[in-house]
């Protein structure tokens, strides 16, 4: 009986050890250093798949392009069932034209058919006073080059934005920041020179020879352009503002075919008195609201003002469709900052803001700062780790956060990939109920974030803020749930088991899980 015991005893020992050591491989295995390789994302299936957004938002007699993101092998063959009258899909590419008059809500059955599949998705189309239905996403000039843009470099994006497969997954806007126009104090004759024209309508510069003609061959590959400036009389990098001008630059902007704006701040604070005043930031931004809203065409309005006077309580009202509550993620304010120091504070920062986002007007803490950046002076490799990178996208995405990516689309490499197409955790992100996360638990450096989904289910994020690996748990008392669920690895894209009361996993140092909690089969 003793030696039976003895037996039991070193047999539940040698389980325990093997338990804490399997951990222990499990632990190190999350938390990979940056030059580990770590790809989570799956590689796409042969057959077809359609991805993006499953609800599109233009207003009345507005010109409607969308190109369904679909993967799968090449070519594919697109179609459209109850398609209404206005819009034509052409079956090569998956471009959508077009324009509906009437207001309205369009259900759209969309089909993607190859060599070895077919796959269908459900489209609502919503015609009425409400666009941006779900975060924006696309590609940013600003954190690749800061100020050195050319049209070359922006159609050069714009290609490798469809032949790197992004396009696939719903990237649809190519964004122009500073620097396209004319730098009235420069004396190089590439940007300076008079901004205006004798009618007072703006100049852009040597580098940008053709503004409207740029527009159509963004919009030739069924994607959408972006513009960018000032509400003071100058934009940050001292070009062209739209000071008293603001009417004339909306029509400009219109009659180029542009389809989004960002209106940044700048050099208008020098007219404030106080720029953290609500009262003195909300009238330029709602002037340039009111005068796009006079245009043919539609506008999401991108609102930059850095967080102050709390615009995200305010930003939907002058009519934002996404509004920047930080300052710029990519800015080293003192020697001792970091990207993730940045990331960290401005990313977590985003608690208890989370009530005023929805459809139509988002929280934006920035842009995604993965890839190959502008860094030091070089354009470079992120200098975030992998498990932070990870956390980033993981953040944003639960977050439902505008997916701007600010890399170099020409020099994506398969981890970066990886990190930018994830269906799943992109479709969290897009989810039509457009319900932003919310922080549900906080241990030291622990956190759980939680986002309930359309569908019933809820979206988790396990994050560890912390320098070491670390378990974390999401408790369904947190989560204000009950009763077993299935819980599926939304990164690597496989359901890991039922669970009941709780689910923990491990994850690597300023790193991050995401999970998605099936609907409980006696929810409403």
């Amino acid at each position: 009986m003793r030696q039976l015991i003895c037996r039991f005893r070193l047999t539940a020992r040698f389980l325990f050890l093997s338990a804490v050591l399997l951990l222990a491989s499990s632990i190190a295995a999350h938390a990979q250093p940056a030059a580990a390789g770590g790809i989570r994302t799956p590689a796409p299936s042969p057959k077809p798949q359609i991805n993006g957004p499953m609800i599109y938002g233009i207003h009345p007699g507005h010109p409607l392009l969308y190109r369904i993101p679909a993967t799968g092998d090449r070519p594919i063959t697109f179609s459209a069932k109850r398609l209404p009258k206005g819009l034509m899909l052409d079956p090569a590419t998956g471009i959508l034209r077009g324009v509906l008059s009437h207001p309205g809500k369009y259900d759209v059955t969309l089909q993607a058919r190859n060599a070895v599949g077919t796959a269908k998705r459900h489209f609502r189309i919503v015609v009425g006073d409400k666009i941006a239905l779900t975060p924006p996403m696309g590609w940013s000039t600003w954190y690749m080059v800061h100020l050195d843009i050319s049209d070359a470099m922006v159609r050069q994006q714009t290609n490798a934005m469809v032949s790197s497969g992004l396009v696939n997954y719903g990237y649809s806007y190519i964004d122009i920041d500073d620097g396209w126009n004319i730098k009235p104090s420069s004396s190089d004759p590439m940007i300076g020179g008079s901004p205006r024209d004798v009618d007072g309508n703006l100049r852009s510069n040597m580098n940008f020879p053709d503004m409207e003609a740029l527009a159509d061959y963004v919009h030739s590959q069924g994607l959408k352009i972006g513009i960018y400036i000032s509400p003071g009389p100058l934009t940050c990098g001292g070009f062209e503002g739209s000071y008293k001008h603001e009417a004339q630059d909306a029509r400009t902007f219109a009659q180029w075919g542009y389809d989004l704006l960002k209106y940044d701040l700048c050099s208008y604070q020098k007219l404030m008195k106080n720029p953290n005043d609500p009262a003195e930031l909300m009238p330029p931004y709602q002037l340039m609201s009111s005068e796009l809203a006079k245009q043919n065409r539609d506008f999401v309005y991108n609102l930059c003002e850095y967080g102050n006077g709390d615009v995200w309580k305010w930003g939907r009202e002058v009519g934002g469709n996404f509004w920047r509550t930080t300052g710029d993620v990519g800015y080293l304010e003192t020697p001792q900052s970091t990207l993730w120091k940045n990331l960290d504070a401005y990313g977590f920062g985003q608690a208890g803001i989370e009530k005023w986002a929805g459809p139509g007007g988002w929280n934006d803490p920035d842009n995604l700062l993965l890839g190959k950046i502008l860094w030091d002076g070089h354009l470079m490799s992120t200098p975030l780790t992998h498990d932070e990178q990870y956390t980033y996208m993981t953040l944003w995405s639960i977050m439902d956060a505008p997916l701007i990516f600010g890399g170099d689309m020409t020099q994506l490499d398969p981890f970066t990939l990886g990190l930018l197409t994830n269906t799943e955790v992109i479709g969290v992100d897009q989810d039509p109920l457009g319900k932003q996360a919310s922080r549900a638990a906080k241990y030291g450096t622990l956190e759980v974030w939680s986002k309930p989904m359309e569908d019933g289910s809820i979206a988790v994020g396990l994050f560890n803020r912390g320098d070491q690996a670390s378990m974390v748990t999401a408790l369904w008392s947190d989560l204000g749930i009950h009763g077993k669920r299935t819980v599926r690895d939304l990164w690597r894209q496989k359901d890991v088991g039922k669970f009941n009361h709780e689910f923990r996993a491990p994850v690597g140092p300023h790193g991050a899980e995401m999970f998605l909690l099936e609907k409980h089969p006696h929810q409403w």
